[in-house]
Parts: C-alpha cells; sequence; structure tokens
C-alpha cells in the first residue's frame, strides 16, 4: 500500500486524473491554480496524520530520571554458559550487580 493511500484512504491519482472529463479544459494559470489546490490538500491531510501519530507516541513517552550513585555496575561474573548456535559459539554471562543480590543477577 502506498503511503499517501495508507493517509489519505484512497490511491494517488496523477494530474491528469485530478480532474473530470465533463469539466471545461483549464489552460494556463487556472490549471496551476487547481493543482496548488490540490497540493495543499494533500500536505495539509499528511500535517493531519502526522499530528495524529505524533500524539499516539506522546502518550507512551516518560522522562526517566536517576539519583546520584544508582547506577548499577557489575561486581561479579555468578556464571557462564557457552551456548552452541549454527554456526557460531555465544557465550552467556550472568553478572552480579552492585547493591543486588546473588539471586538478582542478570
Amino acid at each position: 500500500m502506498a503511503p499517501f493511500e495508507a493517509l489519505c484512504g484512497r490511491r494517488c491519482r496523477s494530474p491528469i486524473g485530478w480532474f473530470d472529463p465533463a469539466e471545461a479544459k483549464l489552460y494556463g494559470t487556472d490549471l496551476v491554480k487547481v493543482a496548488l489546490k490540490k497540493v495543499k490538500l494533500i500536505q495539509e491531510r499528511c500535517r493531519i496524520a502526522k499530528s495524529r501519530q505524533k500524539s499516539y507516541a506522546d502518550q507512551n513517552a516518560h522522562d526517566v530520571s536517576f539519583m546520584v550513585g544508582e547506577k548499577e555496575e557489575p561486581v561479579a561474573i555468578a556464571a557462564r554458559q557457552d551456548r552452541q548456535l549454527r554456526s557460531k559459539r555465544l557465550s552467556v554471562v550472568k553478572v552480579q550487580w552492585r547493591g543486588q543480590p546473588v539471586e538478582e543477577a542478570t
């Protein structure tokens, strides 16, 4: 699906298809004025869609704050395990962090 079609709910038509065949033929500045009106309409709909998407994204955003000394530093390696994937060998390490018991090591 084209982006224009997703945002506006209809297929994008080329400038040739903007006008009905029954309309009088437009020449010169009239054609430009009508095309500019259509472009402004498209821009406005894109602006509305962008605003709607931003409002949805802003609902999930929140500020994160930390206190001095809150950063957890690694203290010790609690466990180590090697895993064999298809063509790779992967080391998995369990780390104990400062201020956390061994049971909560990640």
